[in-house]
């Protein structure tokens, strides 16, 4: 989702920087999904680890552990934890979703089955809960397992405000929160923790990743209105699959009577037509719910580099303004 693959990007630098941890990572990664009575585990898996995502989550672990002063070597088990956790998340969303393609490659439940990428995903969640036990550290496993069950609570109220137009901006941002901004805060997070750095500064960690998470899906929801090559998706992806997602609920709460019965008749009840995303998009442009919905980006965005101004200076930390900057980049 979302961050494009041109040079002298932010989180190129960031990988720059870290790329000893990230190749520790990566080996970690590869020894820890290996199954020695279930080949298709590493199948599966595989598939989906090479489809190449930025890993901006586990990166986001290892830059803020480093920025603290980490100097052991538990950040790279914290880091795979974070990935495990969200590719588990991923190989789930797709099931429940009926995706066919991530990152512009068939999904695993398309060239496997369902039961396959239900299944992979709950042992990668399982090697999750392994790898975090390692480190001993039991405010880290308090963070991380309290991630992984916001995020599996922000998921199932998806599926009951995705397609209800009653769904309010505050239960969007809880659906955001849960699926998007708690690992990007428990990554943030940890990397503090196990720095042993003072509570102030551990929180400011967690504000930043939380507020990051946050304008980061709110762009992703924006640019499938607005659109873009970076992104993998096509304009209207969410309008087809019925998601309210914050341009629209914008644009609901505006509505007249027609315009209300337009919406129940697209996203509630499914019936959508041709011409119908052009009349969804006229709407949201007439309500300036797009623009509205990117200024919501940037206040978040603000939130987050104030969070980060906090904590002490550091060559990474600039790295990690510029990435909050990125973020919002894509939609100025």
């Amino acid at each position: 989702m979302g961050l494009d693959h041109a040079q002298t990007k932010p989180h190129d630098r960031l990988a720059t920087e870290l790329s000893e941890d990230l190749n520790a990572v990566g080996t970690l990664i590869g020894a820890r999904m290996a199954s020695e009575h279930a080949p298709r585990i590493p199948e599966v898996t595989k598939h989906l680890v090479d489809a190449g995502g930025k890993r901006l989550r586990p990166m986001l672990t290892l830059a803020c552990a480093r920025m603290c002063g980490y100097a052991g070597d538990d950040h790279i088990k914290l880091a795979a934890t974070v990935e495990f956790i969200h590719t588990a998340t991923l190989l789930h969303d797709d099931v429940v979703d009926e995706s066919a393609q991530r990152r512009g490659r068939p999904t695993a439940n398309l060239l496997w089955d369902n039961k396959s990428s239900v299944l992979v995903g709950d042992y990668l969640f399982a090697r999750a809960f392994q790898l975090m036990v390692e480190t001993g550290n039991l405010r880290v496993l308090d963070i991380l397992s309290n991630a992984a069950a916001t995020i599996a609570e922000g998921e199932v109220l998806q599926l009951t405000a995705a397609q209800n137009l009653a769904t309010t901006e505050d239960i969007y941002r809880q659906v955001v929160r849960g699926k998007t901004a708690a690992l990007f805060s428990a990554a943030t997070e940890v990397g503090g923790v196990i720095a042993g750095r003072p509570d102030a500064e551990v929180q400011a960690l967690f504000d930043y990743g939380d507020a990051l998470g946050i304008a980061f899906q709110i762009v992703d929801d924006l640019l499938d209105y607005w659109g873009s090559d970076a992104t993998g998706k096509n304009i209207g992806d969410d309008f087809r699959e019925r998601k309210l997602t914050l341009p629209v609920i914008k644009a609901v709460a505006l509505a007249d009577a027609d315009e209300r019965a337009f919406w129940q008749r697209t996203i509630e009840k499914g019936d959508q037509r041709d011409g119908d995303l052009e009349e969804a998009l006229r709407l949201l442009n007439a309500h300036g719910t797009l623009e509205a919905t990117r200024l919501e980006a940037l206040s978040w965005i603000d939130t987050a580099r104030t969070a980060l101004a906090t904590l002490p200076d550091h060559p990474i930390r600039t790295m990690l303004d510029d990435l909050a900057d990125y973020v919002v980049a894509r939609v100025n």
